[in-house]
């Protein structure tokens, strides 16, 4: 969002309204926008502690009682300030309103506050209509780095990294780059900005003590009043400055502030930095393990929990240091083009064939806009999206193009249900980041998640939190010269804790984050019929074979046994007399020792239904899996 677009926004509410409160985080270049308009007088409250009458609130009752053109009151931040700029305008008659005869229209007044203040003070019948100015873009920041002297690549980079979009923010790196500090030291950078932004937020609290609380919180992202552990009148101080907000599992310090003074704590502190952060760490899996929470507190839970892991490729991928806007929820009928749009954006980024990726998107869409949900900007605007199916025979059609021969276990045995995620978009690496944690949060609720993706950095991000690779598929389905390859996880309630444990540096997986306990992730043992399937997928793969637990079974012994005793029984169901134990095994023949086919291809050279072949097949694996040869005596 650029100063030009905010400035036409600025003035068409100024001329539609009498009353206007132009907000944003502290430094977001506020002061110097409205100053740019036509203000006829005005008054700054920064510094004036007075609420009694005296100073700038004197003069505010004082302009805004005579006619004339913008009074501009700035700095109505701090307790009571918002209350008591409310009073004054009502004690100087400022009440929107028509013109009278012989008395002037009412006098345009614009505040300026970092908090909304509607949510501050009770304004009744003379509301102020709130404009809020965003962050701005990198390219913006990284001009006006090269404004201020900053022409080395890396120092720039820096700038753009910690201002996080925020002008001051920006103007603070460069001043730091220019004392010297050299751009591979972020956190010392960090920390000369963190000391001018804590000056700048102490007009709103006085004391000390709530900054170090401040550097806390902000290291553990979020935390409740036991999780940061001052007392009552400590939470409440941080939950009253305009850099924290409240959340589900408590308060948290907006980005990019957060990231700011984290990484300045991590400098000048980092084992202190690195205990509080195992402490979180352990706090959220004894919630997770202690209790039973609800379903969204549960992906909360989870959230935090990734975050605490200090990974930094979670960090980077789901975690990155700017402000988020944007809101996400399900699809909503009429919003197919809009989908259509984001899938063709999805398509180009990834390097897919458009048209190849079109058709899928199709598939998905068969059932209406059900399968995706999608992330809105502040307009309402589509700017991201993830399709995200339930597992279940209405699906099948949809997802097994991109599961292929790990369908049979991914979509039919007992680990199955839950949700498929076929694709994930997002308009700016933040979007990305909100759908990809909407996407987990959805799967912790589901209990289960199967991920089929051709993106080296979605694969690497997928082993980084530990799901389980099954490996290629047998086609380049988008034509991008890579083959999907497909993960899972299980979500369920009782393994989350262990997870969690387990992605952590150290691997401590005890609930309360004790002395190194090492975390037992507890895997599902797959049933035998999906030890069957696994094995026929990779009959052409004697490497893989060899990790088969059937090697186990008396008879078979090597990975050559396994193949032929495989090829045998597939021969032998297929020629079976009962017709659905034939056609049960001419689907294994066609579809595991034939030519490379999907399920869908196979279906339809046979003659059958998508729902009568689905069930032969599974029928024919479970047929296979009772002839193995057992141990007896």
């Amino acid at each position: 969002m650029e100063t030009t677009d905010d400035l036409a926004r600025l003035q068409a509410a100024l001329d539609a309204h009498a009353l206007v409160n132009l907000t944003g985080g502290l430094g977001s270049g506020k002061s110097r926008l409205a100053r740019r308009l036509a203000v006829a007088a005005a008054v700054d409250l920064a510094g004036d502690d007075s609420l009694a009458g005296h100073g700038g609130l004197a003069a505010v009752r004082r302009l805004a009682a005579q006619p004339g053109g913008l009074l501009l009151v700035d700095s109505v931040d701090g307790p009571g300030r918002a209350e008591a700029v409310a009073a004054a305008l009502a004690q100087a008659g400022e009440v929107p309103g028509p013109a009278s005869p012989g008395r002037p229209g009412p006098r345009p007044v614009l505040l300026v506050s970092r908090l909304p203040l509607r949510a501050t003070a009770d304004w009744g019948g003379r509301a102020p209509v709130t404009v809020a100015l965003g962050p701005r873009s990198a390219a913006a920041v990284e001009a006006q780095a090269r404004e201020a002297g900053i022409t080395d690549p890396e120092a720039v980079a820096l700038v753009v990294r910690l201002a996080g979009g925020v002008p001051l923010l920006a103007d603070l790196a460069c001043r730091a780059l220019h004392a010297g500090i050299a751009p591979d030291v972020p956190g010392a950078a960090a920390d000369r900005m963190a000391g001018e932004v804590l000056e700048r937020l102490g007009r709103e609290r006085s004391g000390q003590r709530w900054r170090h609380a401040l550097r806390l919180l902000a290291t553990v992202r979020t935390g409740d009043e036991r999780l940061l552990a001052g007392g009552p009148a400590l939470f409440e101080a941080l939950a009253g400055l305009s850099l924290v907000r409240r959340e589900r599992l408590g308060l948290t310090v907006r980005e990019p502030y957060r990231s700011l003074f984290e990484t300045a704590y991590r400098w000048r502190r980092p084992q202190a930095h690195e205990e509080v952060r195992s402490r979180a760490a352990g706090y959220r899996r004894a919630l997770l393990s202690e209790r039973t929470p609800e379903p969204r507190e549960r992906a909360g839970l989870v959230e935090e929990g990734l975050f605490l892991t200090g990974d930094p490729l979670v960090r980077t991928a789901l975690f990155p240091p700017a402000e988020e806007f944007s809101r996400i929820g399900p699809a909503r009928p009429g919003e197919a083009d809009d989908i259509g749009r984001l899938m063709h954006r999805w398509a180009v980024r990834g390097g897919f064939d458009v048209r190849r990726s079109e058709r899928i998107v199709e598939r998905w869409l068969d059932d209406g806009p059900t399968a995706f949900r999608l992330a809105r900007d502040r307009e309402g605007r589509p700017v991201g999206l993830a399709a995200l199916l339930p597992v279940g025979a209405d699906t099948e059609a949809g997802i097994e193009p991109l599961l292929q021969q790990h369908a049979t276990g991914l979509l039919g045995g007992p680990g199955s249900g839950g949700l498929f995620l076929g694709a994930a978009y997002g308009a700016d690496p933040v979007v990305h980041a909100q759908v990809l944690r909407d996407i987990l949060g959805q799967a912790v609720r589901a209990g289960h998640l199967v991920v089929s993706t051709a993106s080296p950095d979605y694969q690497a991000l997928l082993h980084t939190l530990s799901f389980r690779p099954h490996g290629g598929i047998r086609d380049d389905v988008y034509r991008c010269g890579r083959r999907p390859e497909v993960y899972s996880h299980d979500f369920g309630a009782a393994g989350l804790p262990g997870w969690m444990g387990a992605l952590t540096p150290d691997g401590a997986g005890s609930p309360a984050g004790g002395p190194g306990i090492p975390a037992q992730v507890p895997v599902p043992v797959p049933d035998v019929p999906v030890l069957v399937a696994r094995a026929l997928a990779r009959l052409g793969d004697p490497a893989e074979l060899a990790r088969s637990p059937l090697l186990a079974r008396p008879g078979i012994g090597s990975p050559a046994g396994l193949r032929t005793w495989l090829r045998d029984a597939v021969a032998e169901l297929a020629a079976a007399d009962a017709p659905a134990d034939a056609e049960a095994g001419a689907i294994l023949r066609e579809y595991y020792l034939g030519r490379s086919r999907t399920h869908h291809q196979v279906a339809r050279r046979l003659h059958l239904s998508r729902a009568t072949y689905f069930r032969r097949l599974r029928r024919g694996l479970a047929l296979l899996a009772a002839r193995l040869p057992v141990r007896t005596g």
